[in-house]
């Protein structure tokens, strides 16, 4: 038996201002499905995830619900935070004593495989702490608040970060006691574990590991899907 139990984390509770609709994004049919199952799916098949905590918004508790709990590995579907990290908090207390690794994953990158998922499980049980990632196509520059060019990164050494995103259980609780007492404000669950100086390794993600953030991004989703 191993002695590994990890809880993924799905974190479902923003407010999709950005796609302009007034229903979650997690509930947005694509190819006849609500978004989220597909992502609860890659979770479910993967035999390193031993089980699965959505969090939701209040509002969305219910519907999300009626698909979440068809899934067995899910237990249970819990209202989210103020915020992404007040979220993800909501998420850990709601999962089993018995947890080693959490896998923090948006619920709007619908299109994760279980292939990913896996190989960044191995690493982080390894490292202690891992995330998807891909390298950056474009150019990118640091712009001032004029607007013009300050500096030119060399890109070789950028990566667009994805989730799942994967902690040991103890140091990602030391995370986040740190950036709590300190009110650090982070934008991933990575910055919280770098701000305790502590390295997490990048794992090749797929640049198909899209995020549904605008409404073009349904039209790519769908598009993927059915290539699949």
């Amino acid at each position: 038996m191993s002695d590994k139990y990890t809880t993924a984390i799905i974190v479902a509770a923003g407010d999709s201002t950005r796609m302009k609709c007034k229903m979650s994004k997690q509930l947005i049919p694509l190819c006849g499905r609500p978004a989220i199952e597909y992502t609860l799916r890659a979770f479910q098949d993967c035999d390193l995830i031993n089980e699965i905590i959505v969090v939701a918004r209040p509002q969305d508790i219910n519907d999300i619900a009626h698909t979440a709990f068809t899934f067995k590995k899910v237990m249970a579907v819990t209202a989210g935070g103020s915020d992404r990290a007040a979220s993800v908090r909501k998420g850990i207390h709601a999962a089993s004593r018995q947890t080693t690794h959490y896998a923090i994953h948006d619920g709007a990158r619908v299109l994760i495989t279980t292939e990913e998922i896996t190989r960044v499980l191995n690493v982080a049980y390894e490292t202690g702490a891992a995330a998807l990632g891909t390298p950056v196509i474009d150019t990118i520059k640091v712009m001032g608040e004029d607007g013009n060019i300050l500096s030119t990164p060399d890109r070789r050494t950028l990566c667009a970060v994805q989730t799942p995103q994967v902690f040991e259980h103890d140091l990602y609780l030391r995370a986040i006691d740190n950036a709590v007492a300190n009110g650090l404000s982070v934008t991933d669950d990575c910055a919280m574990v770098e701000a305790l100086g502590v390295p997490v390794r990048i794992v090749r993600g797929n640049f198909t590991n899209i995020k549904l953030t605008t409404p073009s991004d349904i039209v790519i989703a769908e598009a993927l899907l059915k290539r699949k």
